[in-house]
């Protein structure tokens, strides 16, 4: 294995309490992803490789979940059954780094599982610069405008590194310190699983901690058996774990707003990014347009010069190229082909399908329905558990009744059928190519082909009605 070879380990053990909550930290959503999957896919992007993730707390959940995000890819799990602070939480992990050759040579990124805002490109300098400087370890460093609770960085003379005191082990003088440990190091294998074999708990909270390695290095660096360790200032907002649900909203709206100026880089239109909700895992393409107020979530596709409008909220959805979704509409798992219209105010739910050039209009609900080519609701109407060819019309107020309060059944409605207004199609029921339903009909049998079928009465009018229930009622 060459030397410049590098594995990660993520920290992704602990509860996070602060989260008041029950479900574990790193399985918090941000931006429609849960928390550690960035700092995963961040240290897999800088090539590393196995990436470790150490689990304790929900461990079965939060490892289901990251091979979910990131299927395919070089993840090995480690387990920390008891947490006994941050080199105890590396230790866990050096047998699945000795198993793929990471024992004595090579080199491991650590990071911790709640930093989602950490780049790439900062992982890969502090690689860089560990290597260019053939020191044993390198690690990054922030200066947060408030550093109360972080571990503060102490320097010789030279300005070279040679201690991280945490706080509630730091004099007042060492507390006035402003650079701060960000948890972040790049380390020589073997340096580091010998470091850590001899860490002690020689601090107030009785932990093995991971920070005693810049000691190590420094001492090292001291008696010439190494270079001195490397420290890299990155901004503190893209370091900064997190820790309560403010900082976690806070972190999302930074993954937001990268993914939506990604985006409107690459060529789509965003009309108001401050009011624009989009899940990391959204994909657009140019030319299309976002609304203010619209939410893209989950596996939603949309396509080259489509159009989401206002309020719309989409979920795992496909929208193809041309197709516009106006104002307020809601498409749970739906499919919408090229050149449709949608909405305003339509709902669709899972297994809803506009063919090429379909068009459903206001307060239109579909569910497991397909829309032909060239079909049209465009008023108040239920269309459930339905197949609808091309070319169909379907006017206001029609409604499947496709449920006896026992089971499903099915409605067909083939090419060139009308529909007339305030319709029920009773299924399992087939209107046939060309046919027509009248106005108001209750259809409960299949309508062969170009036939008219209708079921209302002749209209009588019972003239003076009106002023003999006038007289009748005083």
């Amino acid at each position: 294995m060459s030397s410049t070879s590098l594995a990660a380990v993520v920290l992704a053990a602990g509860k996070g309490t602060r989260m008041m909550s029950p479900l574990a930290k790193v399985l918090h959503s941000a931006c429609g992803r849960p928390l550690a999957t960035y700092p995963v896919r961040a240290a897999l992007l800088a090539a590393a490789s196995p990436v470790a993730v150490v689990v304790g707390h929900q461990a079965d959940a939060v490892e289901k979940a990251l091979r979910a995000e990131l299927p395919g890819q070089p993840l090995q799990f480690a387990l920390q059954a008891e947490q006994l602070g941050t080199a105890h939480a590396v230790l866990s992990a050096k047998s699945v780094l000795a198993a793929a050759g990471f024992a004595s040579s090579g080199r491991v990124l650590i990071l911790y599982g709640d930093v989602p805002l950490v780049r790439v490109e900062t992982l890969r300098r502090l690689a860089d610069a560990q290597a260019a400087a053939g020191t044993p370890l390198a690690f990054l460093t922030m200066r947060p405008p408030a550093p109360r609770g972080y571990g503060r960085i102490l320097r010789d003379a030279a300005g070279n590194p040679i201690r991280i005191v945490e706080e509630k082990d730091a004099s007042e003088a060492e507390r006035a310190v402003g650079e701060c440990n960000a948890g972040i190091y790049v380390c020589d294998a073997a340096f580091l699983w010998e470091a850590l074999a001899a860490t002690r708990p020689q601090n107030a909270q009785r932990e093995f901690y991971l920070t005693d390695l810049v000691a190590v290095a420094a001492a090292l660096a001291k008696g010439l058996a190494a270079s001195p360790p490397v420290a890299l200032e990155a901004p503190f907002d893209e370091v900064a774990g997190v820790n309560d649900r403010a900082e976690l909203a806070a972190c999302a709206a930074e993954l937001r707003r990268r993914k939506l100026l990604a985006l409107m880089r690459a060529g789509v239109t965003v009309l108001d990014p401050e009011r624009t909700w989009i899940d990391d895992s959204v994909a657009v393409e140019p030319e299309a347009v976002l609304y203010p107020g619209c939410a893209l979530h989950g596996k939603t596709r949309i396509g080259a010069g489509a159009e989401v409008g206002h309020g719309a909220v989409l979920i795992d959805s496909t929208i193809d190229a041309g197709a516009r979704i106006l104002a307020y509409s809601h498409l749970d798992q739906a499919e919408v082909g090229p050149r449709c219209q949608v909405g305003p105010f339509a709902r669709f739910r899972p297994g809803a399908v506009l063919r090429e050039e379909a068009r459903v209009g206001n307060f239109v609900e579909l569910k497991k329905t397909v829309l032909g080519k060239g079909s049209k609701a465009n008023h108040l109407s239920y269309l459930g558990d339905s197949t609808i060819g091309a070319g169909v019309n379907v006017g206001a107020g029609t409604i499947t009744c496709n449920y006896d309060g026992e089971k499903k059944y099915p409605t067909i409605i083939e090419d060139g059928a009308f529909i007339g207004s305030d319709t029920q199609l009773v299924a399992p029921v087939t209107v046939g190519k060309g046919a027509y339903v009248g106005t108001g009909t209750t259809v409960r049998e299949d309508v062969p082909g170009g036939a008219l079928a209708v079921s209302a009465g002749k209209q009588r009018n019972i003239l003076g009605w009106v002023d003999k229930r006038k007289k009748r009622n005083g």
